[in-house]
């Protein structure tokens, strides 16, 4: 399911891995019972992801103090507005 989903829009790339790199992607891929690429898609996919996390990090970071006279409500008024659960 996952390689049909990559496939329509896929681009072949090639790349070089270590002796070592390869023989630890086919093992998972073998133990997985998929194809190394799906591994490496997967892994691409992860790493990907935390590269969104820092581009947020990074607005957080721009964007902090914009809003300077913004007043937040104590933490007591939070709990009061809470309803209890019994």
């Amino acid at each position: 399911m996952y390689t049909a989903l990559y496939m329509a829009s896929s681009t072949r790339t090639q790349v070089y891995f270590t002796a070592s790199q390869r023989r630890r992607l086919d093992v998972i891929a073998e133990r997985r019972k998929v194809r190394m690429a799906e591994v490496v898609r997967e892994a691409v996919d992860a790493y990907l992801g935390g590269m969104e996390a820092e581009e947020e990090a990074a607005v957080l970071a721009e964007t902090f103090g914009a809003l300077p006279d913004l007043t937040v409500p104590s933490r007591d008024e939070w709990d009061r507005a809470r309803p209890r659960r019994h």
